[in-house]
C-alpha cells in the first residue's frame, strides 16, 4: 500500500509557473508508475502526464505538452509536475496517482490516489 500527498498548488497569474510535488509513503515507490490527473468543476477527471517506474519514459496530454514536465526522484519517494506558461483553462484540482501495473492514461487503471491540490490560474 502507498499513501500519496500532493503539495505546491496555489493561485498564479496566466503565464506563470508552479511546481507540484507528490510525496509517497512506503519503501516500494519505485515499483509504481505514476501519473498526474486534474479535475475542473463540473468536468470529468482527465489525464495530464505519466512517468514510468524508472523515470525513463514520460507521456503527456496534448493540452499540456511543451508546457508541463513530469519527473520523479525515487530516492525521495516523490514525483513532480513542473507547470510553465499556465493558462486559465489549467485551473483544476490536481491529483497524483500510483499504478502498480504499468503507466496508463486511464484513471481507472490507477491503484492509489492523493487528496488533490488546487491550482487556480487567473487571467
Amino acid at each position: 500500500q502507498v499513501q500519496l500527498v500532493e503539495s505546491g498548488g496555489g493561485l498564479v497569474q496566466a503565464g506563470g509557473s508552479l511546481r507540484l510535488s507528490c510525496a509517497a509513503s512506503g519503501r516500494t515507490f519505485s515499483s509504481y508508475a505514476m501519473g498526474w490527473f486534474r479535475q475542473a468543476p463540473r468536468k470529468e477527471r482527465e489525464f495530464v502526464a505519466r512517468i514510468s517506474r524508472s523515470g525513463g519514459r514520460t507521456y503527456y496530454a496534448d493540452s499540456v505538452k511543451g508546457r508541463f514536465t513530469i519527473s520523479r526522484d525515487n530516492a525521495k519517494n516523490t514525483v513532480y509536475l513542473q507547470m510553465n506558461s499556465l493558462k486559465p483553462e489549467d485551473t483544476a484540482v490536481y491529483y497524483c496517482a500510483a499504478d502498480i501495473v504499468t503507466a496508463s492514461s486511464r484513471p481507472d487503471d490507477y491503484d492509489y490516489w492523493g487528496q488533490g491540490t488546487q491550482v487556480t490560474v487567473s487571467s
